[in-house]
């Protein structure tokens, strides 16, 4: 107040008291045109009444917001309620396997340590770090199993958005994963199967060639045709831990956009449903048949087998939980000395998977949403295999003629076409004004080129 009031006293250079009478307020003069307006004022009233105005708004504004939550606190409760039923016995086993894993990797440290020859203030910055160092917290996830094995590959992926350290450490999560005993890969083979092992494979290689969160692959051969396959095996328990886990990280999500309405423009739990129906969608392997089948269609009508393809499935002997698959040999498509033994051009090769990939967002019912170096091969015979289509992704059609009116009428500067596309898109509200959006997008536009 008194720096109002002060501001207030040396109008035209005199200085009025801090808190004068009415009829010693200071006089202010506006000069227009030709004519002088002078007038009183009180600054100390005016900014007395601002804060009282400013003090209802913000309270009008608290007052809606708890009224808004309590509104969505039974359909918070539903939801939770609801997740946990669905997640039954699962939930507190999964509990109990995270308290293990935590206290393992604990015991971990602290032998470690121990048998550190460094005084406390040597011990090496990652072992004071605790769980949270990239190591320790690297084997916590591979403990945890499939979903955060999963995580530490995202991370791994992501190097703009975590350290170094972490990213480098993480790699190992594409290859480390749990191995599960033959043994029971043999007893999930003849449960699925529904016939002896041997009446099937001519043979099946003990040792895996790949073990990954989900699933994993033993090379084998086929009875009768000789044909080589790979059988891919979803490990045992695996889809009680991801609905478990995915369960609690959409409850955690719910009740964050619930303390914190501003996280729902970030579509945080939208977010979180996507991540789960795919990792779900990704434990059965009659999905992924078909996905494969529809990217070998898209090959085929395209007149693209001759420079790319994918595996072969033998649904005879596939199930929900076994995939069994031509096998394919080549080498990743990061790997450029190997490749340049294959291949004349490896960047020739690089140019043909992205156009493959992208001519399959287009002419394709679905498209292959998890590229890496591991799922992308250059083949023997110069192809590029695309392997693994757990993960997929799918663009209506009616998105895509949505996205050419856009284009169009970007380079035609129409904003309602522009507008009607972007809703029709899917990127406004549904009860959007089309034609104040065009409005306002023109004005953007019009800022942009000025």
């Amino acid at each position: 107040m008194a720096s109002v009031s002060v501001f207030r006293g040396f109008v035209h250079g005199h200085r009025f008291p801090l808190f004068p009478h009415q009829s010693q307020l200071p006089v202010t003069s506006i000069l227009i045109g030709s004519k002088k307006l002078e007038y009183r004022s009180n600054g100390l009233r005016l900014y007395a009444r601002y804060s009282d105005s400013q003090s209802a708004r913000t309270q009008d504004l608290f007052t809606s917001r708890l009224q808004d939550s309590m509104e969505n606190l039974p359909k918070l409760v539903e939801d939770i309620v609801q997740t946990s039923i669905n997640t039954g016995p699962r939930g507190a086993l999964r509990l109990a396997q995270g308290i293990q894993a935590v206290i393992g990797v604990g015991s971990e440290w602290l032998t470690d340590i121990s048998q550190s020859r460094n005084p406390p203030s040597g011990i090496p910055s990652q072992m004071q770090l605790g769980l949270l160092s990239p190591l320790y917290l690297r084997k916590l996830f591979e403990r945890l199993g499939a979903t955060y094995i999963k995580l530490g590959q995202f991370i791994a992926s992501a190097p703009t958005l975590f350290p170094a350290e972490y990213v480098q450490e993480f790699q190992y999560c594409f290859d480390r994963a749990p191995v599960i005993p033959f043994d029971e890969i043999k007893s999930i083979l003849r449960e699925e199967l529904s016939s002896p092992i041997d009446s099937i494979y001519e043979y099946v290689d003990p040792t895996p060639i790949a073990s990954a969160s989900i699933a994993q692959v033993h090379a084998a051969r086929l009875k009768g045709s000789q044909a080589e396959v790979v059988i891919k095996v979803l490990k045992p328990g695996i889809e009680d831990v991801l609905v478990a886990d995915l369960n609690f990280i959409y409850v955690v999500a719910r009740i964050i956009e619930f303390l914190n309405p501003e996280v729902s423009r970030a579509s945080l739990v939208a977010i979180v449903n996507d991540i789960r129906a795919s990792m779900l969608e990704e434990v059965d392997f009659k999905k992924e048949a078909a996905n494969i089948e529809s990217f070998r269609r898209y090959l085929e009508s395209m007149g693209l087998t001759r420079q790319a393809t994918a595996p072969k499935v033998y649904p005879e002997c596939s199930t929900k939980r076994v995939l069994t698959m031509e096998r394919l040999y080549g080498v990743p498509l990061t790997d450029l000395d190997s490749i340049s033994s294959l291949v004349s051009s490896p960047e020739t090769s690089l140019i043909t998977a992205l156009n493959v990939w992208f001519g399959s967002l287009m002419a394709c019912e679905t498209f292959h949403a998890d590229v890496h170096a591991g799922n992308l091969w250059v083949l023997r015979d110069g192809r590029i295999g695309f392997l693994d289509f757990g993960i997929v992704g799918r663009i209506a059609p009616k998105t895509w003629s949505a996205m050419e009116m856009f284009l169009g009428s970007l380079a035609t500067e129409e904003y309602e076409s522009m507008a009607s596309a972007l809703i029709d898109m899917g990127a406004t509200n549904v009860d959007v004004d089309s034609r104040a959006f065009a409005r306002d997008l023109e004005k953007i536009f019009s800022s942009i080129q000025a």
